[in-house]
């Protein structure tokens, strides 16, 4: 935005001047085109070490992709591979920048990151590596995994990097297709349930999540008197403490040393120690959060098949759950379901307003949380038509930024705009659908993210700082 300004700015300049038969010797080069002009005067008016957010110049690479990708795929915009700034200031996330610097340079505390979507988040493969690399990037921060759900057990696609097993037979519930009054869903949107007297459940981690030990297990479930008993392997997983938050819904255990695969068993209490409220009552999980005492960032990916804005907004748990671990950054990538509809029937100030609704739901959580929004990527309806309501949007998503002081990650702008998914299809880094990526493509996505995120920190760390004394 800042750019485009600049460029109409320096536009006017030169069509005065040349008016008068004068060209500014802003650009000494004759040979250069009008075009490469307006470049190389917006490039120097822009600064490295600007004291405004919205006027740093970006690298167009950082290290994490290197100029054989960009060589590969010339149709990517990786000089918009960055947080768009459009205020001179952003409280939160400069309070986040501080928070993360201190962290990295004593290694102590944690850091709550949150990604929120649709399908795209559910197969948790950019997002997990955005959460590899965050985990490996600075020495002696392992953090933490964070919330883990049994999707297979609800009958869906469970993200690749863990596994639940179980010999019992769950029902699943959904948020976007599921709403019994039995179910209230939190921060995840999905639950499953079972009415056996004696469940079991395992968890172990696939590829390299081994690297975030676990030593505290929280377990979101039923609310008020829990009509089972909840064991862990006492040879496996030696406990030292247990208790159960009725008002909220979950149970802690603290373990005397950590691991990275547990065995849990819900044991039905005898119906004699319970009420007659809750004797037939089958048990109701939402989650599983999976903590240890290490110092780095926790990174929870949200997400649920065909989940648009509105279907988080309804979910009565979401605000409650997420104020237990309160976000220190949250991610919005949620619009392609709430875009994949014919063009006269998308309403971007309802958009725009359940986005907002959502933004206000995790500032409830943490009024000093750093949001991001990020523009969904281009995609067509039903595969034959330009899905004109991403750039809709796009629109909306920046006057949210403008209004709350928060960056923009703009995918769409990234991947070229509209009708790119063609392009980016026929190089294989999206399927066939025009809606979702390649497995290289997520991967290919989850570098070009956490590309933005440094380049975001040097931004910071290239601002010059604010001081409060007095030199005079």
């Amino acid at each position: 935005m800042i750019q485009n300004k600049i460029r109409l700015s320096v536009t006017f300049v030169f069509l005065m001047f040349n008016l008068f038969g004068q060209e500014p010797d802003l650009v000494e080069n004759d040979s250069l085109s009008m075009s490469e002009k307006l470049d190389s005067i917006t490039q120097s008016l822009l600064s490295k070490d600007s004291d405004s957010l919205n006027g740093y110049l970006n690298d167009d690479l950082f290290g994490i992709i290197d100029t054989s990708v960009q060589n590969q795929y010339p149709f990517i915009q990786f000089d918009k591979n960055n947080y768009q700034f459009y205020t001179k200031e952003s409280p939160t996330f400069e309070k986040l920048f501080f928070e993360l610097q201190q962290m990295v340079k004593t290694k102590k505390g944690k850091l709550n990151f949150y990604h929120i979507g649709g399908s795209h988040i559910q197969a948790d493969i950019y997002t997990n590596d955005m959460r590899e690399y965050l985990l490996n990037y600075w020495d002696d921060l392992p953090g933490e995994r964070a919330f883990v759900f049994p999707f297979k057990m609800a009958r869906t696609n469970n993200p690749w990097n863990y596994a639940f097993t179980s010999n019992n037979e769950w029902k699943g519930y959904r948020s976007v297709i599921h709403r019994p009054d039995s179910v209230h869903y939190g921060l995840l949107g999905a639950a499953i349930a079972c009415t056996d007297s004696k469940i079991d459940l395992s968890f172990r981690y696939k590829g390299d999540n081994e690297n975030s030990p676990i030593d505290h297990i929280r377990v979101y479930h039923n609310k008020g008197e829990m009509p089972y008993e909840i064991k862990y392997n006492s040879v496996k997983n030696p406990i030292i403490r247990q208790f159960t938050n009725e008002l909220l819904g979950f149970t802690d255990t603290y373990f005397k040393k950590e691991f990275t695969t547990f065995d849990v068993e819900f044991i039905k209490i005898a119906d004699s120690l319970l009420s007659d409220s809750v004797r037939n009552e089958a048990l109701y999980i939402y989650g599983f959060q999976l903590m240890n005492n290490h110092p780095g960032i926790s990174y929870t990916a949200i997400g649920i098949n065909g989940a648009g804005l509105y279907t988080y907004l309804e979910n009565e748990n979401f605000t409650e759950q997420l104020s237990q671990a309160p976000p220190d950054f949250f991610a919005f990538s949620v619009g392609t379901n709430d875009a994949n509809v014919p063009y006269d029937d998308f309403d971007p100030q309802v958009y725009k307003k359940n986005l907002e609704a959502m933004m206000k739901k995790v500032l409830l959580a943490n009024p000093d949380c750093a949001i991001l929004l990020t523009v969904p990527n281009d995609s067509y309806y039903k595969r034959r038509y330009l899905n004109k309501n991403i750039d809709r949007e796009r629109t909306v998503i920046i006057e949210l930024a403008k209004k709350y002081e928060i960056p923009v990650w703009d995918l769409y702008g990234i991947m070229g705009e509209l009708g790119s998914s063609k392009t980016w299809s026929t190089n294989k880094l999206m399927k066939s659908d025009l809606v979702h990526f390649s497995v290289g493509g997520y991967h290919l996505k989850g570098d070009l993210f956490f590309e933005a995120f440094l380049k975001w920190i040097e931004q910071m760390e290239n601002k010059p700082p604010v001081t409060i004394l007095n030199k005079n």
